[in-house]
């Protein structure tokens, strides 16, 4: 019995150490690069933006608002012509439910390099390579009740670089309505683990981590449009530095239950104010440390299936970024809107024909009381026609006198002085 314990003891630590795994900070995090524009522009919040479809990595749970299908494409060029290629598309599964597939680029080509031992070519015959991390990604979001929505999204990566590697990471989320317009949202990114495996054999991970976000919206008629607030914290659960300074590249930040305002400095977020008639004009900080962190930019819905942003990001160290993005929806461009979606509503047209329908209202009741009155007396019966002159009419010089001494004189017997007084009246 000793002699079979001994063997499965050492054969246990023969696979622990063939399966030895380091851990470490941002493993695979590609998968933590902002792709789309309109999120860029709001400070990177994009765990509390909702309907930019490119952030589906950190956004699952908008799934669960899709009305119609939607392909998106960005792009992004970094300095050292290191480039970001990003493509989405998503479909609605019925009501209440999406399915989103992603797929991204994110590196460098044609660098040149010179291997151990050999002299400097002439000119520029130089050897090049390419260095590139593939990401595929598939999401699904589903809404639970009128308040909670669910989403999760597994992604995996393919790295090239001078070894190949393959990582993995799972995330859930979800998103509660707390009341009309505002929204409270938490994501458990790698709760799988961000693992990494690489062609030398070793293999790395980061451990799960939690975010909080929120977003409030309030609709401003007054300027035709309507004013949103993004926000979304720093890291809660990992014991290392929750943010890496800019300047100096030091650890610097506490957890929440440590210091809750520091923690709160370490987010990021931004204000976006959406015009009814598709213009959007947006701002914010990817890191409320600094302010050399600023992010900018704007967005344009075009014939409501096409949807145009771009973004400015500063940077206190390294070069500004600029990010173009563009979303399609087949459907909207041969159909129209169904009714009861948020594309078919626009608020614009709305006020603009209620205000042309009162005027237009209040100008035909001003004219009823012009016309004359006496076109429908005139209108009006023989028998009626009497009652309402002798009722009515403010004019007693004329009919009342004519009519008043007709009757008796029709009725006594002189008709002698009727003809001398129009005789009179005739000389």
């Amino acid at each position: 019995m000793a002699f079979a314990k001994k063997y499965v003891g050492i054969a246990l630590v023969a696979v622990s150490s063939a399966w030895a795994a380091d851990r470490v900070v941002g493993a695979n995090a590609t998968l933590d690069i902002e792709p789309g524009a309109r999120s860029a522009a709001l400070g990177s919040a994009t765990m509390a933006v909702d309907g930019d479809y490119l952030g589906l990595m950190s956004n699952p749970y908008q799934l669960a608002n899709v009305n119609y299908a939607w392909a998106s494409f960005s792009h992004t060029e970094y300095y050292e012509d290191t480039k970001y290629d990003f493509a989405s598309a998503v479909v609605p599964l019925g009501e209440g439910q999406g399915l989103g597939i992603s797929f991204s680029r994110f590196g460098a080509d044609d660098i040149p390099y010179i291997k151990e031992g050999e002299p400097l070519p002439e000119g520029s015959n130089y050897n090049t390579l390419s260095i590139a991390d593939w990401v595929f990604s598939l999401t699904f979001g589903r809404r639970i009740t009128d308040r909670l929505e669910l989403g999760i999204g597994f992604h995996g990566l393919y790295r090239e670089m001078d070894q190949t590697g393959w990582g993995f990471r799972g995330d859930a989320g979800l998103r509660y309505r707390l009341v009309d317009e505002l929204f409270v949202s938490t994501l458990l990114k790698g709760w799988t683990s961000s693992a990494a495996s690489w062609e030398s054999g070793e293999f790395e991970y980061s451990s799960p981590e939690l975010y909080l976000a929120a977003s409030y919206g309030l609709p401003v008629p007054y300027l035709y449009g309507k004013l949103n607030l993004y926000w979304q914290g720093a890291e809660l659960l990992h014991r290392e530095a929750r943010d890496m300074d800019y300047e100096t590249d030091e650890s610097r930040g506490k957890r929440v239950w440590e210091n809750p305002l520091d923690w709160l400095s370490g987010g990021r977020g931004g204000i976006e104010f959406a015009f009814d008639f598709g213009l959007s004009l947006r701002a914010g900080l990817s890191s409320f440390t600094t302010f050399q962190s600023v992010t900018a930019g704007a967005g344009l819905t075009i014939a409501k299936f096409v949807k145009v942003d771009y973004a400015f990001e500063s940077h206190p160290v390294l070069s500004p970024v600029h990010r173009v993005s563009v979303s399609i929806s087949p459907y909207l461009f041969s159909h129209s809107p169904r009714p009861g979606t948020t594309e078919a509503t626009v608020r614009t047209t709305k006020v603009l024909t209620e205000e042309s329908e009162e005027t237009d209202a209040y100008e035909e009741m001003e004219r009823v009381p012009d016309e004359p009155v006496e076109k429908s007396v005139q209108e009006m019966p023989a028998e009626s026609a009497p009652k309402v002159t002798a009722t009515e009419s403010s004019t007693p010089e004329k009919e009342p006198v004519q009519a008043a001494p007709a009757a008796p004189q029709t009725s006594v017997p002189a008709p002698a002085p009727i003809i001398e007084t129009d005789d009179e009246v005739l000389e």
